[in-house]
């Protein structure tokens, strides 16, 4: 069973910035592609970001573009997403999501990102 898990969340001032990881349980060379989601409170998960099996290709909401970055490290089997400038409405636990076969099949359990002052 493949597991992943986030790490890297937590509180952080407006403007300021944050770099989530998650690890898997297996190699993720082996995944299509592997993505960030987020959900906040009384909201649906929405999409965030994806990044393909290389790394070659990104994907990214138009609330996270020029802000956050998705890259991945195949030695190390993790994918990160670094957010900068940082706005109150990217509150949310954020997933972490594989593509094994076409659809994203696995995901974390989360990890918070609350931005207050």
């Amino acid at each position: 069973q493949v597991q992943l898990v986030e790490s890297g969340g937590g509180l952080v001032q407006p403007g300021g910035s944050l770099r989530l990881s998650c690890a898997a349980s297996t190699r993720t060379i082996s995944f299509n592609h592997m993505g960030w989601f987020r959900q906040a409170p009384g909201k649906a998960r929405e999409f965030v970001a994806t990044i393909s099996t290389g790394g070659e290709a990104t994907y990214y909401d138009n609330s996270a573009k020029g802000r956050f970055t998705i890259s991945r490290d195949n030695t190390k089997n993790t994918v990160y997403l670094l957010m900068n400038n940082l706005k109150p409405e990217d509150t949310a636990v954020y997933y972490c999501a594989a593509d094994a076969s076409g659809s994203f099949n696995y995901w974390g359990q989360g990890t918070q990102v609350t931005v207050s002052s």
